[in-house]
């Protein structure tokens, strides 16, 4: 796979950041199980939230915002390493906030973005805290996948994946090449998303 160059967002977006859409849109706002709106990633949204916030985004900045694709992500999440997590081969406590990470946060929660160090990348909590919604149709495997690393649509459009693991994940799924699929119309308490800018 080749990419183009893009930007990624260095956090997760958080609940307060989502609100700003959600007011403008009349879109409903997710609970934030009185979280600190302002320091922690948005969930309880639907792909379609995510997707319509980048588009929203775009509208108000005059630059090209969009979920990233997988392949963008996994690239962006693991700093352009083929190491299982972008700091190595092994697990490693205190890396990242997931059940089993050996951080001394609540694991029943996500914790306040941008609380463990930076990939090589300068992205934060690419791995635990929510999985990141990503713009591809769930497919088995990547047999015809796009070489340019675009979304790639066709397969089963009623599940979209989710990258990067999650709180309540055990160390091993939050690598970077870990996928799940999930229904793309509902919301879960373990997943959020970042934006893609391209330049």
């Amino acid at each position: 796979v080749t990419l183009e160059r893009y930007a990624m967002s260095k956090y997760e977006i958080t609940f307060a950041e989502y609100e700003k859409f959600a007011t403008a849109t009349g879109r409903k706002m997710p609970d934030n199980l009185y979280l600190d709106k302002a320091t922690h990633p948005v969930f309880f949204l639907t792909w379609d939230d995510a997707f319509y916030y980048a588009k929203w985004l775009s509208d108000q900045t005059g630059h090209k915002y969009r979920v990233p694709s997988e392949a963008q992500w996994e690239y962006a999440a693991g700093a352009g390493k083929s190491s299982p997590f972008w700091w190595g081969f092994d697990e490693e406590p205190n890396r990242a906030h997931c059940f089993g990470c050996g951080s001394s946060f609540d694991p029943r929660k996500p914790t306040k973005v941008g609380s463990f160090g930076a990939n090589p990348f300068g992205l934060f909590d690419t791995a635990g805290n929510v999985a990141e919604w990503v713009a591809d149709c769930w497919h088995d495997n990547y047999n015809g996948a796009p070489s340019d690393g675009g979304t790639w649509e066709g397969g089963d459009c009623i599940y979209r994946i989710a990258r990067g693991g999650a709180f309540s994940s055990p160390p091993q799924s939050v690598r970077h090449a870990k996928r799940d699929r999930y229904k793309s119309d509902q919301t879960y308490d373990h997943i959020g998303f970042r934006v893609l800018r391209e330049e």
